[in-house]
């Protein structure tokens, strides 16, 4: 049984092909020709040559960090399915200054479109000591931010963004650090490695 965890760049889709890109491929092939560095998006094959392996849940092509993958129907089941509630803790850098009084909604949970969330731990923490962003997250003068470490049991659809966007405090950066007991320490931006299941 292989489990790999990766570091995800921004920018990165969480598949090993892009159907949208491949299709515009099969049309247009000669047009692209020109544009195939701006028109192609990177994948995971573009980072993890392994095959036989699948990601185990997703993380959004505007988010990055731990990702992880495995050849292991059942262990993937047990990583992604909300049902396990499995932990997943992001560090999420918000637009604004978050207040006490908007931590306790996303600790209580917040009611999104689909639904109210399940209660977030959460706790405002001190910028941490990440690797740069390319693009880096647009910077304004006027408007403060402040880092959040959001932990969830879910697993829906932009869930973190959409529980910050709820409190009035958008996503300008999302990183997930933590799912169960794996993490990004120690691994680079698009370097991935071997782990045991536990």
């Amino acid at each position: 049984m292989a489990l790999i965890r990766f570091n995800k760049p921004f920018g990165v889709l969480s598949q090993f092909t892009d159907k949208l890109t491949d299709k515009l491929t099969d049309k247009l092939t000669d047009k692209l020709t020109d544009l195939r560095s701006g028109a192609v998006r990177q994948t995971l094959s573009d980072h993890v040559a392994v095959p036989g392996v699948y990601p185990a849940g997703r993380l959004d092509r505007d988010s990055e960090g731990l990702l992880l993958l495995t050849d292991d129907g059942r262990l993937q089941a047990r990583i992604a399915d909300p049902r396990f509630k499995l932990p997943k803790t992001y560090l999420v850098q918000v637009e604004g200054t978050a207040t006490a009084a908007a931590l306790e909604q996303l600790r209580r949970g917040v009611v999104l479109n689909d639904g109210p969330t399940r209660p977030a731990l959460v706790e405002a923490i001190d910028p941490p000591a990440l690797w740069p962003r390319d693009p880096p997250v647009r910077f304004r003068k006027t408007v403060p931010d402040c880092w959040l470490q959001i932990t969830i049991t879910e697993g829906r659809n932009r869930q973190v963004r959409r529980m910050t966007a709820a409190i009035g405090h958008p996503t300008l950066r999302l990183v997930r650090w933590r799912i169960g007991d794996w993490t990004l320490e120690g691994l680079a931006p698009g370097r991935w490695e071997m782990i045991t299941a536990r």
